[in-house]
């Protein structure tokens, strides 16, 4: 069953999010649930409703972050409920959850009568289409704050509202895409600061390729270049990256070039002719071969296997450095 159809099959409801949301900054869900779980709190329509978002965003190219901000957005409106509204008699008519009476707002987003029609409105679907039409259209958006994208959009009189939502709302995207907080492969039990790091690093996977792309809250251009998804990683554990990767190695010295002595969490650095001035590429360590890393343009980022059995790999390896995840002692 994929993670969409047990959304949606969940029949229990809860107003307010109380469980563990996940890991702060990754958009995955905790581990260890079942289907019929609560995620970050919310159950049954929640959870449909929010499959619905997720869905239509991935339909409509939006990158996953912009899912977050519309996720937390129906969160602080409607805690994912839909709502009719009894200032607009016809509503009542239609499907709902709850009754407000905020002018003549309704909906998952709080929608008024400028949005659409009615019906669009309070459809789960037709609504996250609205939203996310609108955001797409903010110049910069995704190099804004969560509140800052959400307020563009919604023009709340609460503007810093959206914020708190972050963390459930990234656990409940991960929950419907099927990304869980754990790396598969990888033995990080005692270090909790390199799992962070590695999946803050994960939990973009799919994202483009893009030249001097991302920071330290997520893609920037519409993607991440090599050096980029570190900054995005380590800003998770406070830990600041330089955004190239000559400066990565001269930063994080000394390196670490015996191969038997990495760990899940380092960082892989790559020279085309075995020196530092060579350095041209920069990928994370998960262990056992497997490397994460924005790869070149035209590719997005991925989890490449089996990374010393490459003659290439191999060949072009000088060395990692380790920022931030000492080993456990």
């Amino acid at each position: 069953m994929t993670a969409l159809l047990m959304l949606i099959v969940l029949v229990s409801s809860s107003d307010e999010a109380n469980a563990a949301p996940g890991m702060p900054g990754v958009v995955c869900a905790p581990p260890g649930g079942k289907p019929g779980d609560p995620v970050a709190g919310f159950a049954g329509p929640q959870l449909a409703n929010a499959a619905a978002i997720v869905t239509v965003g991935v339909k409509m190219g939006v990158p996953q972050r912009g899912q977050v901000i519309a996720v937390a957005t129906a969160i602080q409106e409607s805690k994912l409920l839909m709502y009719a509204n009894s200032t607009v008699p016809a509503s009542l008519s239609l499907p709902h959850d709850r009754v407000g009476s905020d002018h003549d707002s309704v909906g998952l987003f709080q929608q008024r009568t400028s949005w659409g029609p009615l019906a669009v409105r309070m459809d789960a679907r037709k609504s996250a289409q609205l939203f996310y039409a609108r955001l797409l259209a903010v110049p910069g958006w995704q190099s804004m704050s969560l509140s800052q994208a959400a307020q563009a959009v919604q023009v709340s009189a609460f503007p810093d509202a959206y914020a708190r939502w972050e963390e459930p709302a990234s656990a409940l995207v991960g929950s419907v895409a099927g990304i869980v907080c754990t790396s598969p492969g990888t033995s990080l039990a005692t270090n909790p600061k390199a799992q962070l790091v590695i999946d803050r690093a994960l939990s973009q996977q799919g994202v483009p390729y893009v030249w001097a792309g991302g920071d330290a809250n997520g893609p920037t251009k519409g993607g991440f270049d090599c050096s980029g998804l570190m900054v995005y990683a380590f800003a998770g554990i406070g830990v600041t990256v330089p955004h190239q990767t000559q400066s990565i190695w001269a930063t994080f010295q000394p390196a670490i070039t015996d191969r038997a002595q990495l760990q899940p969490g380092d960082m892989l650095l790559f020279s085309s002719n075995g020196t530092a001035g060579g350095i041209h590429h920069v990928g994370l360590y998960l262990g056992d071969g497997k490397m994460v890393h924005a790869p070149e343009t035209g590719d997005v980022v991925k989890t490449v296997e089996k990374i010393w059995n490459s003659p290439y790999w191999t060949r072009e390896f000088i060395g990692a450095v380790r920022a931030g995840v000492p080993t456990p002692r």
